[in-house]
């Protein structure tokens, strides 16, 4: 039976429709039947190419403690000894125990950097300082968007001075009990950051943190050539006091340390201290100036006085001895003094050509690396001196 009409479908028609799709989902079952063998042989070949992979990579994992054995090792450092163990020259007064025996390999001394031994706070003070004043002034100069100009040369020697002056007492700290003439020549290099420092401090002083009628004074006009002498004087008398003095050092070993160190504090400080003089304590800028006063006279106190392991021998081997405290109170001192030349930089900076010309700004910061050199030259002379002596003590 059909149905008639103009665009209409016969019943023949829809058999033949269904016909050709019964043959045509044959045909697509025929093609994924055939394709199935190939894949999974493609999934094998994959699948043991990974397993081939796995198996070299566990081979070369049983390898690895033979390979680790065929590195280098790191060497170990020797426990501590007392001070009866070590050379006279090595002695802390009223320190008894806990120093690193001399002669180990460089590398022992800088691994003694997670020992337990008595520099051990001495090394941690100065060295945690250093990336806190790198990173705060980093953080400073991209806030501010600072550029290399004649107006930031003092602060960035005042930087560079204090990271140079607390990098070169980690090395000495660290370093120093592997001989003889390594103790000297790192301390030598100590005292060369000392003067370094002075300098940089009086540079950033004398251009952000003085006012005009302290500038117009004899002080004032004198401060920068009398400030670049002190800090020379400063490392050549500690230099000289290392070298010309011997263990139990005498009273002429500390005047020669502490006559020009606070000679030269004095005049370097004299800008902060005629500005705490005359000015309002409120300001922020002038607490922390006076906090680094306060954190360096103290600093200085325990510089000078063996305390309290004079009072408590063999109590405060480890921690808490003179030197300990002292390196503890300079890196406050440091941190506060960086923060408010920080602030008075951002007070200055607009009018300092203005009020000091760019050619003494320049001739001012030139300064500082022949200052740098004649430092450095006085360490190296002392140090060929002593290199001398420890010859002629061999022979």
């Amino acid at each position: 039976m059909a149905v008639c009409g103009s665009g209409s479908i016969k019943v023949t028609d829809l058999v033949v429709l269904r016909s050709v799709g019964r043959t045509r989902s044959l045909h697509t079952w025929s093609a994924t039947a055939a394709l199935r063998p190939a894949f999974r042989g493609t999934m094998s070949s994959t699948v043991l190419r990974w397993f081939s992979t796995l198996s070299l990579s566990v081979n070369q994992l049983g390898r690895l403690p033979w390979l680790l054995d065929s590195l280098p090792s790191l060497p170990a450092p020797q426990g501590t000894v007392e001070a009866s163990e070590v050379p006279s020259l090595f002695r802390e007064p009223y320190i008894l125990s806990g120093y690193r025996p001399v002669g180990q390999d460089w590398g022992c001394y800088f691994l003694s950097l997670f020992q337990r031994h008595n520099e051990l706070l001495n090394v941690w003070t100065h060295l945690l300082t250093v990336p806190l004043v790198l990173l705060r002034s980093w953080a400073f100069a991209g806030a501010q968007g600072l550029t290399l100009g004649p107006t930031c040369l003092p602060l960035l020697f005042y930087v560079l001075s204090a990271l140079t002056y607390l990098s070169f007492s980690t090395a000495a700290h660290l370093l120093q009990s592997h001989s003889e003439l390594a103790h000297y020549s790192l301390f030598f290099l100590d005292y060369v950051g000392v003067g370094v420092y002075q300098y940089g401090c009086a540079l950033a002083h004398y251009f952000y943190g003085s006012e005009v009628e302290w500038r117009e004074t004899v002080v004032g006009a004198l401060y920068l050539p009398g400030a670049a002498l002190f800090a020379w004087l400063s490392c050549a008398g500690c230099c000289f006091a290392k070298l010309r003095y011997r263990r139990p050092y005498p009273l002429w070993r500390k005047v020669c340390q502490l006559v020009p160190t606070g000679l030269a504090y004095m005049l370097v400080i004299s800008p902060v201290a005629h500005r705490l003089a005359i000015g309002s304590w409120n300001e922020p800028t002038l607490t922390l100036h006076a906090l680094q006063v306060v954190f360096f006279l103290l600093a200085a106190v325990f510089f000078s006085c063996p305390l309290p392991e004079r009072l408590f021998p063999g109590c405060c081997d480890i921690v808490g001895h003179a030197h300990q405290v002292f390196h503890i109170l300079l890196s406050l001192c440091t941190l506060c003094q960086q923060e408010a030349l920080l602030k008075d930089f951002l007070v200055q900076q607009h009018t300092m050509l203005q009020v000091h010309g760019e050619v003494q700004l320049l001739l001012a910061c030139a300064s500082f690396p022949v200052l740098v050199f004649c430092c450095a030259v006085t360490a190296g002379a002392m140090r060929s001196s002593m290199q001398r002596q420890l010859r002629l003590k061999q022979e």
